[in-house]
């Protein structure tokens, strides 16, 4: 394996180091507005942070120190315009770094090697596993949910960009990656206005027309070429999920109306998609018998897209009728001349359907129980003595509700919308299909009530009972949350009402658990103990009751929140946990960065679709923990969960966040539709507070005390108890334990101490910075003790290169905003205001967008 490693490994530093440095220069010719040789001054602002960093010096002495040594700037006005430079030069920067990686992508990943499809051909061929495979696809399927979370910093414009760029640079057109660069240098990085959910919307339906189509037709082409007869008639092997327009939960700006709009646009996006590859198709089957049919299909088509007022007349059912009849006339009489392209858009109405992602609905479990004890006081839909009754009473009287509600007899805007979003589903699933969106997620999931709840919601929203086309699905995030899920669905598959709703869903529940807020409350070994043992749990609870358990992750990018190499997660899952599907999240830059372009997609997408297949298939790779092995784990989460409670309980946690941190502009920085805190009145608390803005502030911090703290606390825990050689056993035998401080090890390389060294001497923080630290430099000990490696990532050279050379680019931008923080905090002191105060707050944000994007999954 050596080999192959160091020959990726070269091949990145060709492809992507010495390019950088290369392309790198042409931007010394870039239109920075009124400062020469930017990128110069940039390169000697960055040795001369490296050089003081290491001198122990703070941000603020190190800008004061450079501007003296190199500028004969006086004036405030001038040293923040140079900043400003910096930042537009640095921003760009990590464009072209990201452009760069995307364009060596299939020269430093092996297409073709440990993960891919082509790897579980042979594996399949090896261990004549063709009939477990078969058995295995029947129902087992992939489902990427793309999010809109607000941690996607670049404009589309620049998106647009990064993809053209990178193209340029495949094909080595020095020229065109000139006028790229150029373009980059005037085109704005910053959002003037919050984008709409709509606007959210619309930028990932890029993604899904431009990557996920064609890649995940690429997969199934290549399933039907190798494992012919294997895929099931209606495959579902690979899904798409869909959350802008849908997830309200702590939205207030998602609306019914865009629920309807976005499903629309999803619609209109897949038949795009189709039209596209008709007509297409019509240049290839020029035969009689054919030719007409084909012309016909591309007609209908166009008409349900362009024709003004056309009402939609065509159905995925009659695509695929027509598909398969030009199928059979092409084997029956024309030796199967091009049946490959007609199988391939065969699969891919199979999986897109006219609903392209299905659109899922997101509310909070408080914003239900508010509704329906509105509607008992103000209608008589419900009893006026609802909210008094016990959870048993409210549930019954919920399950007895007869007739639909008019929305518009409420007061409140979300109780309107609430209801109006429930009959939002059902106008959906006429237009796209059942697909289109079918699946109702409630936040905060904790009791049976909170599901029968969204129950009764339906019923009052005009639902029939025995028509309800809809899964409900419980989200269970906190630590407390996950511990009690098991005796919450027990309960609830005891429901009769309940279970006869789950007889007609096909014996299937999805329940979802929510690594972000379960991280932010319980520290990175306990949230991911707590997923683990809740999903064992619930596989059995629900086996026993004879019901099909489908587990939804909702991961975001980094470590912290689920992230990192998630794939690996998935092959480590013992056989104790259900794995009919693999469900997770996608959001923020893992979009754009694990699926920005096909090659990517594809591969990041073989690598989940390996991952769950071959847990299965193949036992020699027993994966599943034994007791003992469990009560380690117990041990190591229980003291990690007691070291982070022990910082997060510390009266100036959240406060040396606040202050240290840019965690007040992220909902200034027009990133995002949703608002950083779900409640928009309370002060700054843990509940309220967002793991992305919670996660992103650490990451900007370069402390990223969520994806660390607490592991090296109860490695050290368990050496003083005698058992380091269980723990070693653990480490070397255990995949998911290794995935797991793999992606620890992730977290801590893109940490930088230095950066706040400063804040060590501080009267109030100083204690909390030290806690940090301290913690940090246990952990490294500690893992590297296990790995036997000198240095953090030593054993994915690849990715620990990228995080170095994107760290080094952005320590300008890190520097910069500390700087800024400092300056704020120092006005604060005087209760100063006026053009510095706007001025700081402005780069402090301007270094927020280039320090999350190059950090690739940071927030």
């Amino acid at each position: 394996m050596e080999a192959p490693v160091n020959n990726s490994l070269q091949q990145f530093k060709n492809l992507v180091g010495t390019k950088f440095q290369l392309y790198n220069s042409l931007f010394t010719s870039l239109p920075f507005h009124k400062v020469e040789k930017t990128g110069i001054f940039l390169s000697l602002f960055l040795l001369h942070c490296e050089e003081e960093y290491n001198k122990g010096s703070s941000p603020e002495e190190i800008v004061k120190s450079f501007f003296q040594q190199y500028t004969t700037y006086t004036e405030e006005r001038q040293l923040t315009d140079l900043l400003f430079r910096f930042v537009q030069y640095a921003e760009r920067q990590v464009v072209l770094f990201d452009a760069l990686e995307d364009a060596a992508f299939k020269n430093i990943r092996d297409m073709q090697g440990v993960g891919t499809l082509r790897h579980l051909q042979s594996e399949v061929t090896q261990e004549q596993a063709q009939d477990q495979l078969k058995e295995k696809l029947k129902d087992f399927s992939v489902r990427l949910v793309l999010t809109a979370h607000p941690t996607q910093f670049y404009p589309s414009e620049v998106l647009g960009i990064i993809n053209d760029l990178s193209k340029a640079l495949i094909d080595e057109n020095t020229s065109q990656v000139n006028m790229y660069l150029q373009q980059l240098g005037k085109t704005p990085f910053f959002k003037k206005e919050k984008p709409t959910p709509y606007d959210e919307a619309i930028s990932l339906v890029w993604f899904l027309e431009n990557i996920f189509y064609q890649s995940a037709g690429r997969i199934l082409s290549f399933i039907r070429g190798q494992f012919p007869g294997l895929l099931p008639e209606n495959n579902s092997l690979i899904r798409m999920g869909f959350w802008p327009g849908g997830d309200r939960d702590g939205n207030p700006f998602v609306k019914a109306p865009t629920t309807i709009e976005v499903a629309a646009a999803l619609r209109s996006s897949i038949m795009k998609c189709y039209f596209r590859e008709v007509r297409n198709l019509r240049r290839r089957l020029t035969f009689k018998g054919v030719e007409n049919v084909v012309a016909a299909l591309e007609t209908k088509l166009s008409a349900n897209l362009f024709k003004p007022g056309h009402i939609a007349d065509i159905t995925k059912e009659e695509i695929l009728e027509t598909l398969n009849g030009i199928r059979q006339t092409i084997m029956t009489d024309l030796n199967g001349l091009f049946v490959h392209l007609v199988d391939n858009l065969i699969s891919k109405v199979e999986v897109f359907g006219l609903f392209f992602a299905t659109l899922d609905i997101r509310q909070d479990s408080s914003v239900h129980q508010a509704v329906l004890e509105t509607i008992s006081q103000t209608t008589s839909a419900l009893p006026d003595n609802y909210p008094a009754m016990s959870d048993a009473e409210k549930i019954q009287v919920l399950l007895n509700i007869k007739e639909a509600l008019d929305p518009n007899v409420l007061e409140n805007p979300l109780h309107q919308d609430t209801l109006q979003s429930i009959a939002a589903i059902k106008t959906i699933q006429q237009s796209n299909g059942e697909e289109g969106c079918n699946r109702y997620i409630i936040s905060h999931s904790t009791s049976v009530l909170n599901v029968m709840e969204v129950y009764g919601l339906f019923l009052l929203g005009g639902w029939k009972k025995e028509e309800m086309t809809v899964d409900i699905v419980p989200l269970f995030e906190t630590i407390d949350d996950l511990r009690h899920a098991g005796q919450v669905m027990k309960e609830l598959y005891e429901n009769a009402e309940y279970r006869e709703h789950l007889r007609r869903r096909k014996c299937k529940q999805t329940i979802m658990l929510g690594f972000s807020d379960g991280t932010k409350d319980g520290g990175y070994l306990m949230a991911n103990w707590s997923i683990y043992k809740a999903k064992e749990e619930l596989t059995s609870i629900s086996k026993e009751y004879g019901i099909n358990v489908l587990f939804f992750d909702g991961r975001g990018g980094p470590p912290a929140r689920g992230g990192g190499k998630t794939h690996q997660f998935y092959a480590s899952m013992g056989r104790n946990i259900a794995n009919k599907e693999i469900q997770q999240t996608i959001q923020g830059q893992t979009i754009s960065s694990n699926f920005g372009t096909v090659d990517a997609a594809q591969f990041n997408m073989e690598q989940l679709i390996h991952a769950g297949i071959s847990n299965e298939l193949f036992s020699s790779r027993e994966v599943t923990l034994t007791k003992a092995e469990e009560e380690l784990l117990q041990s190591l989460a229980d003291e990690g969960y007691a070291a982070y409670n022990k910082l997060k309980n510390h009266p100036y946690f959240l406060a040396y966040l606040d202050h240290a941190s840019p965690l007040r502009y992220y909902a200034e920085a027009n990133i995002g539709s949703r608002p950083s805190k779900r409640n928009a009145s309370a002060k700054l608390n843990l509940n309220d507070l967002r793991a992305v803005p919670y996660v992103g502030a650490w990451s900007q911090l370069k402390q990223n005390v969520p994806g660390y703290y607490g592991v090296g606390s109860a490695l050290q825990e368990l050496d003083k108890q005698g058992k380091w050689e269980e723990v070693n056993h653990l480490y070397q035998h255990s995949l998911f334990f290794r995935t797991l401080l793999d992606n620890c090890e992730m977290a801590m390389k893109k940490s930088y101490f230095p950066l706040t060294a400063y804040l060590a001497k501080h009267p109030q923080y100083g204690e909390v910075w030290q806690m940090i630290y301290d913690e940090f430099e246990l952990t490294q000990k500690y893992l590297l003790r296990l790995s036997g490696e000198a240095e953090l990532m030593a054993g994915s050279p690849i990715d620990q290169l990228s995080i170095q050379m994107r760290e080094r680019i952005v320590l300008p931008l890190l520097t910069i905003q500390q700087y800024a923080l400092t300056k704020l905090r120092e006005l604060d002191a005087q209760n100063g205001n006026g053009h510095g105060r706007e001025t700081y707050e402005k780069l402090i944000m301007r270094c927020s967008f280039g320090i999350i994007n190059a950090g690739r999954n940071s927030a």
